[in-house]
């Protein structure tokens, strides 16, 4: 039972790491969505290094890994008149580096034939940062239940 609480723990706790790891860090770059005064209205955030759930796009010259959900965002966006730029995060502000990105990559461009709203609803079948936070609760969860069961439970 230790050995299954400490595993689900370690996993627990990747997982937050790995949200931390996502704030904006000098160096970063994003798809930013403003309106039209300017103000901050959402960003998804671009990746320099290849993984599994990663497509590999070129906005306004630059090769960058995106995730099917960000493009999506960016076609959304776009429609619902807001401004969309490829912003890097230069460690005092943010720098506009590409505009409209929506029209360079969209998600025909990277094999998806579903309808942005329907990549943003999760009908894609890419497992989300939210279903893996539920499997490991589930996981922790099903590993009480079955020891205090069994007669050695906590």
């Amino acid at each position: 039972m230790i050995l299954r609480l400490a595993t689900c723990l370690a996993a627990l706790c990747a997982a937050t790491a790995s949200h931390a790891d996502s704030l904006p860090k000098p160096g970063d770059y994003y798809l930013i969505s403003r309106d039209h005064a300017g103000k901050f209205l959402g960003s998804h955030k671009l990746f320099k290094n290849e993984s599994d759930d990663l497509k590999q796009v070129t906005y306004c010259g630059n090769e960058y890994f995106v995730r099917d959900s960000s493009v999506a965002w960016t076609e959304l966006e776009a429609e619902f008149g807001h401004v969309v730029h490829v912003e890097f995060n230069f460690g005092k502000g943010w720098r506009p580096i590409c505009a409209n990105p929506e029209r360079e990559v969209t998600l025909a461009d990277i094999g998806v034939s579903l309808d942005a709203r329907e990549v943003l609803a999760g009908v894609s079948t890419a497992p989300s940062t939210a279903s893996r936070l539920a499997t490991i609760g589930a996981m922790f969860r099903t590993s009480v239940f079955e020891d205090s069961k069994s007669g050695l439970g906590m």
